[in-house]
């Protein structure tokens, strides 16, 4: 089944560099879009494809999927891979948000889905659907949040949570998700067979205690304007928006929205199914999004708010096609590191010194390129561990890189995904002292290509931090000249390397192993310097 919301094919353009797909495992529905990626990070959907599976139905209710609605999925999913071989397509992303998340028997289903499709599902946290929620719309609003620099929330109610995302300007200031989703408000309040009058009255007052909760911890007072995303506002969007100055965004009173509620909620789904002309599914879930949705407006005291077409697919989309062309969204990277700073400055990290230690590793990961082989993305979960790689010692400084590791491995940093978040920890557990070890579980149980990764980066960030030694900020990395068996750092700004070139004894040996070159310090001379 077509989403009837999505934008029309296209045909493909002649300056295509290759397809890619990206498939959303959502609570209610099982989504893919097909595209075409351009070679200015610009895609082209090709086709939209969508299957109602009610997987928050069993995990909201029981705690886990039931075997029935996983059979249901895997069938759905065995259709979407005959499509994307049918379009020969091998650039793919496929995700799954709470109702996989959340599931006991997660890893069975996934484990399964693979055995019948070869379809590898990565599990998302909400940091991951932020940051691929606001990468698929910043473009879209950027005319409306660069005309102030005040707050603007980004919001979208799905089938198990409410994600919301506040900006200041294109600055991502902080992600949090509530347990609003319309399914799980359905399932957890057994409200299935209740009228839908009495359903109404037990959703909004849930609704409203949630949204009070979190009035307090975030920037309410001050948001300027309120972006929504997700098929129920674009449903409110059909019947009631007015016309907008900003292209692909319409406008929605609130006074408007409260009346599409009141013509709405007092309906069965059946019955708003065959006025509107939805589907089950589709009708099911309209008054509890829309009472989220109207409970955001009222709280945050607005007039009207925006509805945005874009979706999570279309974020995995961008994600693939900035891995095919090499380029990464430097709002978001940036919306990476300042998440990484608030997480630094929690843990009392001394930020001069990480601080020069991430500007020292991201200048020998670009003086390697060569020999790490490593991508941007890459760089940038070195710049994060870097920043963080002494958080350990609000625990104790005994042993403050395995304090360090537990710390960032259980954190929420904006934009990194779980398992880059393992990556980052392992980096910084290992920059210093020993290495990685086949006793270290979490290490050696990854697979061989992210252990790899971290070794390199390990190594990199070991190197850094040894050329910071003194925690002075003084040391300067002017260039590097390589021979087969040596890496010799050309420093300036320090009288006196000794102290780093302990150091450096003590921590080159990950580097050594790793890049079969020894590395050697020598002063810049001061005529060179100059």
């Amino acid at each position: 089944m077509s989403d009837p919301d999505e934008p029309k094919p296209t045909a493909t353009p002649p300056d295509r560099l290759q397809a890619a797909a990206a498939i959303d495992v959502g609570s209610n529905l099982i989504r893919m879009s097909i595209a075409n990626v351009l070679d200015d990070d610009r895609i082209e959907i090709v086709d939209n494809l969508q299957r109602a599976v009610r997987l928050g139905q069993d995990t909201f209710r029981r705690g886990r999927l039931g075997g029935q609605t996983m059979r249901a999925a895997i069938a759905v999913l065995r259709d979407f891979r005959r499509q994307l071989d049918l379009y020969r397509i091998d650039q793919i992303r496929a995700v799954a948000t709470s109702a996989v998340r959340e599931a006991a028997n997660a890893d069975a289903f996934l484990d399964r889905v693979v055995m019948a499709t070869g379809l590898e599902i990565e599990v998302i946290d909400t940091t991951e659907e932020s940051r691929l929620t606001v990468s698929a719309v910043l473009e879209t609003i950027r005319p409306l949040i660069e005309k102030r620099k005040d707050y603007h929330l980004i919001a979208e109610v799905g089938g198990g949570n409410t994600l919301l995302t506040v900006l200041r300007g294109s600055e991502i200031v902080t992600a949090q998700s509530l347990p609003l989703g319309s399914i799980r408000l359905l399932e957890v309040l057994s409200l299935t067979n209740e009228p839908p009058e009495r359903a109404s009255e037990i959703l909004a007052l849930r609704i409203a205690n949630e949204i009070n909760d979190i009035e307090n911890s975030l920037p309410w007072k001050q948001i300027h304007s309120f972006v929504s995303l997700g098929g129920d506002v674009r449903f409110a969007a059909r019947q009631v928006g007015g016309p907008s100055s900003l292209a692909d965004l319409t406008k929605v009173s609130r006074s408007a929205l409260k009346k599409l509620i009141r013509d709405c909620q007092f309906r069965s789904p059946e019955e708003l199914a065959h006025k509107f002309g939805l589907s089950f599914s589709q009708a099911e879930t309209l008054n509890p999004a829309l009472l989220v949705y109207q409970a955001l407006i009222r709280s945050l005291h607005i007039r009207s708010f925006w509805v945005c077409p874009k979706s999570l697919r279309d974020g995995l989309l961008l994600d693939l096609a900035r891995r095919i062309t090499g380029r990464e969204s430097e709002a978001l990277t940036e919306g990476v590191i300042q998440s990484a700073l608030s997480l630094a400055r929690k843990y009392r990290v001394d930020l001069d010194h990480s601080g020069h230690v991430e500007q020292l590793a991201g200048r020998l990961f670009d003086e390697l390129q060569g020999e790490h082989g490593l991508s941007r993305r890459h760089r940038l979960l070195l710049r994060v561990a870097a920043l963080l790689h002494e958080t350990g010692n609000y625990v104790n400084n005994r042993a403050h890189h395995k304090h360090s590791f537990y710390l960032i491995n259980n954190a929420e940093i904006f934009g990194i995904s779980r398992d880059e978040r393992t990556i980052v920890a392992l980096a910084a557990r290992y920059h210093r002292r020993g290495g990685p070890k086949p006793t270290h579980p979490e290490y050696i149980n990854l697979g061989r290509e992210r252990r790899m990764i971290i070794s390199k980066l390990a190594a990199l960030l070991r190197v850094a931090d040894a050329l910071e030694a003194g925690h002075s900020q003084q040391v300067r990395l002017a260039s590097c000249q390589r021979s087969p068996t040596e890496l010799v750092l050309l420093i300036s700004g320090a009288a006196d390397l000794s102290l780093e070139r302990r150091s450096l004894a003590l921590k080159g040996d990950l580097f050594e192993d790793i890049f079969g070159m020894k590395i050697r310090l020598e002063e810049l001379s001061p005529r060179w310097d100059a």
